[in-house]
Order: C-alpha cells, then sequence, then structure tokens
C-alpha cells in the first residue's frame, strides 16, 4: 500500500500494463514464455498473476509467479525495492512464508522498463515473485487461534529482521516522512479536504491531536525494529490444516507486499495487525487481545508500549481511511479496490472512540491476560 518515500500520495503514477505488455516483459526480462495471465488488484503497483510454459528455465517446481510492476515515484529508489525484496528473501531462508525472486536474465532481482502510459514515458520497476498459494484472511471467518498466530508472526517478523537482516540496502528503510509510517499520524491534516465536513473528519482530527499530544512524545520510549508496515487482511495469506468444515485449522502460508517496509518500533507492528484484522470481524473490539497475545508470547511489550496501543490502532485507521479517500478523488477507476477498508473501517474507528479507551484496553488486555495461563487451543 506504499505511496512514495514522502508525505504527498498523490506524486505516483500508477502502471498500466495490459495483458498482452505483462507478458511480453515477462518473456524478454524472465526469458519465461507465459500461458496464462490475469490482473491482480492492486493499490498504486500493478500486479499479474503469471503461469509459464513448463521446462523453460522456471525454477524447479515453481511455474507459478506474480509479476509485480512498482509505481513510477517508488521505482525512482531502487535501493528500496532491493532492501524490500533481499527481505524476502532472507525472511524465505529463514523458514517465513514469503515469495522470493526469479531472476532476470541477466542475473538481476529486477529490471526498470519503460511504460507507454501517461505523459513522459515513464520508468517501472518489474520483479517477478514466486506465487504464494492461500487464502486472504479477509475471506475466512477467522478465530482466536489464527488472530494469535498472526499476532506471533508479526512480532516474529520484526525480531528476526530486527536482529539479523543486515544488507546494504537496510539504511534506505529509514523513510523519515513516509506517509504510512504510524509515527506519521500528523502528515494526515494535508488530507483531510478528501473526507468533507462531517462526524468521520471530526473523529480522525481528534485520532491526529490525541496523537500528537500523547504518542509523538513517548516515541523515544519505544523499542525500534524493522517494521513490515502492512500486515493487512489482504496480505497474510491462510490454508486450512484441518479437514473439518466446522472448525477449520488455520496456518499462515503467505505473507504479501513488503512495499511499505521502514524503520519504526515492535508496538506499531502489533497495532497495524490489530487494526487489520479488526476489519472484517464481527466482534471487532474482541480482536486486539487475541493478536496481542500471539505478538506479546516473542516480544512483550513495555508499559508505556501498551499504553499507547489504543491511539496507535486509532491512527492507523485515520491512515487507511484519509489516504484511501484522498486517492480514490484522484484515481476513481479504482475507487472499489482502494475503499475496502472503509466499509467497516468507519464504524469501527467511531465505536472505538464511542467505547472509550479504557473499556477497549479493558478488553484487550484481559483478553491478553488469559493466554499468560495457558498455551492458546
Amino acid at each position: 500500500m506504499s505511496s512514495g518515500n514522502d508525505c504527498q500520495p498523490q506524486t505516483f503514477t500508477k502502471p498500466a500494463f495490459g495483458e498482452k505488455e505483462a507478458a511480453e516483459v515477462v518473456d524478454r526480462v524472465f526469458g519465461l514464455k507465459v500461458s496464462w495471465i490475469r490482473s491482480l488488484p492492486s493499490y498504486d503497483d500493478q500486479n499479474f498473476h503469471v503461469r509459464v510454459s513448463p521446462n523453460n528455465g522456471a525454477a524447479e517446481g515453481a511455474d507459478e509467479y506474480v509479476l509485480k510492476i512498482t509505481n513510477s515515484e517508488d521505482s525512482r529508489e531502487p535501493d528500496l525495492i532491493e532492501a524490500q525484496t533481499q527481505a524476502m528473501m532472507f525472511l524465505s531462508a529463514e523458514g517465513f512464508p514469503s515469495a522470493t525472486p526469479c531472476l532476470t536474465k541477466d542475473g538481476n532481482t529486477m529490471s526498470l522498463e519503460s511504460g507507454d502510459t501517461g505523459p513522459g514515458n515513464k520508468k517501472y520497476m518489474v520483479r517477478l515473485l514466486t506465487y504464494l498459494p492461500g487464502t486472504p484472511v479477509a475471506k475466512i471467518a477467522t478465530n482466536s487461534e489464527i488472530l494469535y498466530e498472526i499476532g506471533r508472526l508479526a512480532a516474529s517478523l520484526d525480531k528476526v529482521l530486527s536482529e539479523k537482516f543486515h544488507h546494504p540496502s537496510v539504511k534506505s528503510l529509514h523513510r523519515g516522512q513516509f506517509i504510512w509510517n504510524l509515527a506519521n499520524v500528523p502528515l494526515l491534516e494535508q488530507y483531510l479536504y478528501a473526507l468533507g465536513q462531517n462526524k468521520y473528519r471530526a473523529v480522525v482530527e481528534q485520532v491526529i491531536e490525541q496523537f500528537k499530544g500523547k504518542v509523538i512524545p513517548k516515541l523515544s520510549s519505544f523499542r525500534a525494529c524493522i517494521n513490515h508496515g502492512d500486515l493487512n487482511d489482504h496480505n497474510i495469506l491462510v490454508d486450512s490444516s484441518s479437514a473439518s468444515l466446522e472448525n477449520p485449522q488455520y496456518r499462515v502460508s503467505g505473507i504479501l507486499d513488503f512495499s511499505d517496509m521502514s524503520y519504526g518500533y515492535y508496538v506499531f507492528e502489533v497495532a497495524i495487525a490489530i487494526m487489520y484484522m479488526m476489519i472484517e470481524s464481527p466482534d471487532p473490539l474482541s480482536v486486539g487481545g487475541h493478536v496481542l497475545a500471539g505478538f506479546e508470547s516473542i516480544v512483550p511489550l513495555t508499559a508505556e508500549e501498551r499504553g499507547a496501543l489504543f491511539l496507535l490502532v486509532s491512527g492507523r485507521f485515520a491512515q487507511s481511511l484519509v489516504i484511501a479517500a484522498h486517492t480514490a478523488l484522484l484515481y476513481p477507476e479504482n475507487k472499489e479496490y482502494l475503499t475496502i477498508t472503509a466499509k467497516t473501517g468507519w464504524k469501527h474507528l467511531m465505536t472505538m472512540f464511542e467505547v472509550g479507551q479504557d473499556a477497549v484496553e479493558k478488553t484487550w488486555f484481559e483478553t491478553a491476560q488469559v493466554y499468560t495461563h495457558r498455551a492458546p487451543a
């Protein structure tokens, strides 16, 4: 869900390759013949699910890929894309279900290609990533077990990246004005116009003011790490390890979209995961405790970090809803995908503020406390 490495989401140009053009890129750049291709939904990049003809140089056992064409703004930052790609390769080697790149014919992980869309003949970075099977969390009825596992995943991923990932490109993850970094909630003020004048804007203004007063001054007390930054319900894939349709046992089978990676804090990642797991839940306020328990089984939060959790979750709701509204005005043809979160997100954010921080935290922390006395079922 990246929007460039600055605070202006409008600066990117989303690629607009046709299926025929995309197939030609796979052939010319990666030396693979496409037998089937279809477009995948995306925020500001362009993705294609690709099947290639067997026995023509594809990685052993892999004949399905995702062709990822990065927006023009992010394509101007090859070090950042390299850091994301190297992180994916590193995590895969560490046993995480992350995609890995298919090398170009020249032996590189990516290639800068011209596009015929828009003025100025924009250039777009292209990568061919292994296709990860599975069902997005957004498509299943989540239960406490998978929410706990997602919390564990979020903590484990940040911990191993922060402690063991040392590629030279990692310095590019210091993205000070990146609009999706959770520290930058105050930057939303310049996009509030997209909401008009209504009760939604009023609650976002309240989030921003409280964030400035209660979160920003505490950032220096939070423990820093590398964040994935976008563990949403469409970027986590699961499969079922149980034949029971009544009681499926899910496990995480894929982690997608590393384009929002940046240096942040451990508590950012759990807040982002909680917010996105709330989106499709019929009982959204109960979600946080299960995710938190999983996260804290790997990285227990400090008192200061726990104290900021409510506003961090609210801040992520505000980011997602405001930036989507702004971007949908610029790209109305992609409005349905851009506003997926808004369908329930506004209702959940309003409910959080109506119920109040104390009551919401009580629910989260009491649920998480139960896990300290037992392992998850």
